[in-house]
């Protein structure tokens, strides 16, 4: 793929959604207007400002190792992981699985993850495509603190997604020891096998496992999974969800971490959903039966409404000014050297590429305004192990949150 300029047609390669034409949605509803966007305020009282880290090959994610503050890991979509040390890139890749990953438009190699052990027990997990559209999890092993150790990857899981090669998901979290992953509803528009809504299916769904092998089996469910023993799969944590390419744990505000999931929609509304993890587990984000907070009335709708379906915390259309198509989803700042973003959730728009922040709660987000930086065609923000911030163009640059 390489660099490119931004344009509605170029960011459509990491599109993360079937998007319309620039501009091509329908209007907001009364209560959609009550949760999108204001027009912002000026900028400068905001006090930070991008720090350009380096320029990478199509730069998707940007993570820290526990037990390794001074190393920065760079994932590259075709299938590379590059290395800062101090800040300085090194020549070598830490990972580099280029020839299993099938890499075009919304595939590659997404996210990786490291566990809280990662210091001692040296493994961490990879997301990606793989060459026939299949959506992998596979651990590998380091070698030293910037070297993954030859013939270590192990398969985790796979599940197919060869019928499409949109809504591929791609985010990998841990919190404790068990791993948290979010995958596409499969492709085409307005999920036609409804896998979303198929507790069967692991398409659609925000997944919980133990990567670690049990029993001679790759991985396990936890017990306290919602579907565990019961109808519906183990693996499934919530579903209903349509491409939730990205989303993370809010440590920052609460004593107990929440989950905010940046879903992104079909023709007319992004949505942000934001909940305790206790009110995750088991939770139906509503696709396809809704897009944000409306009825879904596009291509392949009739879902009924299933009801109990969690709403998310805020919306925006898709026919503003500017030409929105696809939510990039971020964290909430806890990064002690930006006071004015602290506790705020940072995003941003691939097509818009202006980095917004907002304070989100369990009923709804308050204080949507625009951080006055721009970042062309962002694919993804990052956190290091020291609370930092990052986000990821996919033309190359990479850039770090400073204090202005």
């Amino acid at each position: 793929m390489g660099r490119r300029a931004a344009s509605c047609a170029t960011a459509a390669v990491l599109a993360m959604a079937t998007m319309p034409a620039c501009g091509d949605a329908r209007e907001p509803t009364a209560q959609q207007r009550t949760e999108s966007r204001p027009n912002g305020s000026a900028s400068a009282r905001r006090g930070v400002a991008l720090k350009r880290i380096g320029s990478f090959d199509s730069p998707v994610y940007v993570t820290g190792a526990p037990g390794f503050p001074r190393l920065l890991f760079v994932v590259e979509q075709a299938g590379t992981v590059r290395v800062l040390h101090g800040g300085r890139r090194l020549r070598r890749p830490f990972l580099d699985i280029s020839g299993i990953v099938g890499f075009g438009g919304e595939r590659g190699l997404l996210s990786i993850a490291f566990p809280p052990d990662y210091r001692r027990s040296g493994r961490f997990y990879a997301y990606f495509t793989d060459d026939e559209g299949d959506i992998r999890v596979d651990e590998f092993r380091r070698r030293s603190a910037t070297r993954v150790a030859r013939d270590s990857r192990r398969m985790v899981i796979e599940i197919p997604h060869r019928a499409n090669s949109n809504h591929n998901g791609g985010q990998l979290q841990f919190l404790g020891n068990l791993l948290y992953f979010g995958t596409g509803d499969g492709g085409s528009g307005g999920d036609p096998p409804n896998n979303s809504q198929d507790r069967e299916s692991l398409l659609g769904k925000l997944l919980r496992i133990d990567p670690r092998p049990s029993d001679g089996r790759p991985y396990s469910a936890p017990d306290g999974n919602p579907f565990f023993g019961r109808p519906g799969r183990d693996e499934i944590y919530s579903y209903g969800l349509r491409n939730p390419f990205r989303f993370s744990f809010d440590r920052v505000t609460v004593p107990k971490p929440r989950i905010a999931i940046a879903d992104v929609g079909q023709d007319r509304f992004e949505e942000l959903d934001y909940l305790g993890l206790g009110r995750a587990n088991g939770a139906n984000f509503g696709w396809d039966a809704f897009e944000g907070f409306a009825p879904y009335t596009g291509a392949n709708s009739g879902t009924a409404d299933p009801g109990g379906t969690v709403k998310p915390i805020f919306a925006y259309s898709l026919s503003r000014g500017g030409g929105s198509c696809s939510i990039i989803g971020g964290y909430v700042v806890g990064d002690p050297q930006l006071p004015s973003l602290r506790g705020r959730y940072v995003y941003a728009d691939l097509c818009e590429g202006e980095l917004r922040s907002l304070l989100p709660g369990l009923k709804r987000a308050r204080g949507d305004r625009r951080l006055g930086l721009s970042v062309s065609t962002p694919s993804s923000f990052g956190e290091d192990t020291r609370g930092r911030i990052y986000v990821t163009s996919l033309d190359g640059p990479v850039y770090r949150i400073v204090p202005r």
